[in-house]
């Protein structure tokens, strides 16, 4: 391991390793415009705008996926 901020982070416990994993997550969701998006990336989600646009009603809403895989675990 040459990294030692790397060795540092491993001796974390899980919680505080997910705690900053989640941290983190929050530290790049809150500038999205810096995120980059390939081209596959943007034309899969232009393709699936145009689906939804086609026909608002086929898909569920976020709430009732969740649900959904909650009840699953």
């Amino acid at each position: 391991m040459d990294n030692p901020a790397l060795a540092e982070i491993l001796q974390l416990s899980l919680a505080e390793r997910i705690q900053l994993v989640e941290d983190l997550w929050d530290s790049i969701a809150s500038a999205p415009e810096e995120v980059p998006v390939t081209e596959a990336q943007r034309a899969e989600l232009e393709r699936r705008l145009s689906e939804h646009r086609r026909d608002p009603q086929a898909g569920l809403p976020w709430a009732e996926v969740h649900k959904h895989f909650a009840e699953l675990l």
